[in-house]
């Protein structure tokens, strides 16, 4: 659901996917947020919809399309 919000503000391709299960830090640190899109130390952790991602990647100045 994430990665399709991330389509929908045109970003796919900007995302890198991690998975955590393998990483203690990163699973103990995220548990249950996750996903987190993380940009230069900035996190949205899931839930989010659309409005959300798109007001924090304002916030980050990343530009993205619909």
């Amino acid at each position: 659901m994430a990665f399709e919000l991330c389509q929908q503000a045109g970003i796919s391709n900007q995302v890198e996917i991690i998975d955590i299960a393998f990483d203690d830090e990163l699973f103990s640190r995220y548990g249950v947020t996750i996903p987190v899109l993380n940009f230069q130390g900035n996190e949205i952790n899931w839930p989010f919809d659309l409005q959300e991602l798109q007001h924090w990647l304002d916030s980050n100045g990343i530009t993205y399309h619909q």
